[in-house]
């Protein structure tokens, strides 16, 4: 029996915005002993989080192919064991998921040709125990933000990094140090190549670790599952094209529909201030439709010269009041982006009350207003629009751009309710949620939307870019 040389690929990749600033880490250890033989790091610019692991990914093969050329050859057998928390990644190419996202099939197909199939094994691990590959891809990000690219010289990643265990008697250690300088150079080929791959199917089996852990926690994933075939990717990529394969039942939680690819995110900017905002006036869509005042417009360039510096707003949707177009416009001059307006994006028709302060309100319309803070049915004195029908616009509103946005991060400059409303409905919360949520002018609220429904609340009521 041929001798066989044992090795572990730890990986990671990571988005500050998802889409947004990206980096991926990998490194290739001894099983035998734990040693490190190599680390790979690279900023790939903006990318999702699922793009840079699967760079990672990639990186972490070719540096174990190139640190053992001969391996199967005249040398001794290669396995790589792969370990990573992103489940996404491990499920697709482990066969089980399919891939159904135009961006990760390429890129699979690319991890699936650095060696032969059945030679690599798949294992989700929890993110602590991939520190070393994190740091890596931190370390990348760190760099990219300031101009530069990663350098191993300067890399802490290792020494921040637990302690390994060995694992079982699984063969020699052979000589790593002497392919270290080709595993350097295999992976700066690879970042430039664009090789085509072919999927085949794989005939080992490796065990899930337990739990259900994600990697990113605005990635619902399933719970691990136990060992089974690590192969069939060729057979899943096929059956992602023909529709044929069987998929997972969507699920809520933990426990989501695999590959849900890259979300709808919605970054949501309450428009600056006008007039009436400092004094607590309801202002709404029955009103006077005001201009942003002199501290509206500074807060507007402030966002807009905080969404340049990120560079990752794609589209930009605007309500159609006054108030929100302009704000709108200040972010979109400065991204060089087009402005949609929608309809749906308007603030609540406050009848009566518009213009009206909390107080005066309750001076005038008492029992009107008690009603209304009680029942999210009951509408404003006036013939105004209550929550209940704000919420049924705006989950319209939201269902029609996510569709239309799938995948994209897309800015949507509009008020006070349709934000708390997005925010609530995401987070299934009753329409008494409303009033317990805080909502600054011009701050910056997050939610990304999921092909299967799900919804992740990311940030809420962000003001740090007007400070």
């Amino acid at each position: 029996m041929s001798a066989v040389r044992r090795l572990v690929v730890e990986a990671d990749g990571g988005s500050r915005g998802n889409p947004g600033p990206a980096g991926y880490g990998a490194v290739v250890i001894d099983a035998a002993t734990g040693e490190t033989l190599a680390e790979a790091a690279e900023y790939i610019g903006v990318a999702t989080n699922n793009v840079a692991e699967y760079r990672g990914l990639i990186a972490g093969l070719t540096a174990a192919k190139a640190l053992f050329p001969d391996a199967g050859t005249t040398g001794p057998e290669l396995r790589v064991h792969v370990r990573m928390d992103s489940k996404l990644v491990v499920e697709q190419m482990s066969g089980r998921w399919k891939i159904k996202h135009p961006d990760m099939k390429p890129l699979a197909a690319r991890a699936a040709a650095v060696l032969p199939p059945s030679s690599v094994t798949y294992e989700w691990i929890p993110r602590a125990q991939n520190k070393h590959a994190d740091r890596l891809a931190n370390e990348a990000m760190d760099a990219g933000r300031d101009g530069r690219q990663w350098e191993a010289a300067a890399s802490t990643a290792e020494l921040d990094a637990p302690a390994r265990t060995p694992l079982p008697d699984r063969g020699p250690p052979g000589d790593a140090a002497a392919g270290a300088a080709k595993a350097r150079a295999a992976l700066a080929e690879a970042r430039g190549g664009t090789e085509a791959g072919t999927l085949f199917e794989v005939g080992e089996e490796a065990p899930q670790a337990p739990g259900s852990t994600a990697s990113e926690p605005a990635l619902p994933e399933p719970a691990a599952a136990g060992p089974t075939d690590v192969g069939a990717v060729a057979g899943a990529a096929a059956a992602s094209s023909s529709g044929t394969a069987a998929t997972p039942a969507p699920q809520v939680g933990w426990a989501a529909a695999p590959d849900l690819g890259a979300p709808a995110t919605f970054v949501l900017l309450r428009h600056g201030e006008t007039a009436l905002t400092p004094e607590k006036r309801f202002s709404g869509s029955g009103g006077t439709d005001p201009e942003l005042s002199a501290t509206g417009r500074d807060q507007a360039a402030r966002a807009a010269a905080h969404f340049a510096a990120l560079g990752t707003v794609q589209e930009i949707v605007s309500s159609p009041l006054r108030r929100c177009r302009e704000t709108a416009a200040a972010v979109a001059d400065r991204l060089g982006l087009e402005v949609r307006v929608d309809e749906g994006l308007r603030e609540t028709d406050f009848g009566a009350w518009e213009g009206l302060t909390f107080g005066e309100v309750r001076e005038r319309y008492g029992d009107d207003l008690t009603a209304w803070l009680a029942d999210p049915e009951t509408a404003p004195t006036g013939g105004g629009e209550s929550f209940t029908e704000v919420a049924t616009r705006v989950a319209a509103t939201r269902d029609r751009l996510t569709a239309r946005y799938a995948g994209r991060t897309v800015l949507l400059v509009t008020h006070v309710t349709p934000i708390k409303t997005l925010v609530r409905l995401a987070l299934e919360a009753p329409a008494q949620a409303m009033f317990r949520m805080e909502l600054s002018a011009a701050s910056i609220s997050t939610v990304a939307y999921y092909g299967d429904g799900n919804a992740s609340v990311r940030v809420l009521n962000d003001t740090s870019h007007l400070r």
